[in-house]
């Protein structure tokens, strides 16, 4: 069976945008030390609990499952993933633009779609891989320093494997809103600015008393990640409850219409 040009050359794409990735000497610094932040905000939760939990009322220590689910990532940590996966993001496409090297892939690929589509996939994928070890790595953790208290939550919890997809798919999907945000903005400083205000300054201006305002508030991803990863504690907003699909399409629709972005910004202007 042979193998047409174009998905050769496709592929081709995919592995070019790899090795641009992991060239970048800024990326696995970046993620290295963003890993030992996250985890160490759900350690440091989780060291909290277990220090003070026989000081807690009886009626919270036999019902600790839901702050046992929610040390294994917590609201801490999520910031620092918005932080993180959208800088890196913004950084990935804004430092082609800094340096010319761009203008060099479009002249060779002249379709410019096919190069940020391939992008959006290597980026999603790294992502991915990189949320998902770090949610299981900040669960396992998390989970054994409660152990010490009879505290902990059985990863064959029904909730807490959602709570780990949640944490995982929060990462790409904040990459993909910086690598958006970066490819229409083009500079560095105002791209990393304008990713914080979108995934972290944007819940803050919008509260739950006004039915307009809950609305906006529950079709950001931070509140669609609290939802799914604190359920119990999240509650609803101007008394409409959010539902775990609700949650989740918010998720699925961050996703594309960032990559959807991306990938159409380079037609709208040249390089």
């Amino acid at each position: 069976m042979t193998t047409s040009p174009d998905r050769t050359r496709f592929r081709h794409l995919l592995t070019a945008e790899w090795i641009k990735l992991r060239s970048l000497r800024s990326t696995p610094w970046a993620l290295l030390v963003s890993a030992l932040a996250i985890i160490g905000a759900n350690v440091s939760a989780a060291v909290a609990d277990y220090t003070d939990f026989p000081s807690y009322p009886a009626s919270m220590r036999a019902d600790f499952l839901s702050s046992a689910l929610f040390d294994s990532f917590t609201d801490l940590a999520s910031q620092l993933v918005m932080l993180a996966a959208g800088s890196i993001g913004a950084i990935i496409i804004v430092s082609e633009f800094s340096t010319g090297l761009i203008r060099t892939t479009f002249a060779a690929v002249p379709n410019r779609r096919a190069v940020m589509g391939a992008k959006v996939i290597v980026l999603s994928a790294v992502m991915t891989g990189y949320g998902a070890i770090v949610s299981s790595i900040s669960f396992v953790a998390v989970q054994a320093i409660l152990a010490g208290r009879s505290a902990s939550a059985p990863v064959s919890d029904p909730h807490a494997m959602r709570v780990i997809v949640a944490s995982t798919l929060l990462v790409p999907v904040c990459a993909l809103t910086g690598l958006a945000v970066g490819s229409v903005v083009r500079h560095s400083a105002s791209s990393i600015v304008g990713t914080v205000v979108v995934l972290l300054l944007l819940p803050l201006l919008f509260v739950s008393k006004q039915a307009w305002s809950a609305a906006i508030k529950r079709s950001l991803p931070h509140s669609a990640w609290y939802h799914l990863s604190a359920e119990q504690l999240a509650g609803p907003m101007n008394g409409i409850p959010t539902t775990n699909v609700g949650a989740w399409a918010v998720f699925a629709a961050w996703a594309v219409a960032a990559a959807a972005v991306a990938i159409l910004a380079p037609n709208w202007r040249d390089v």
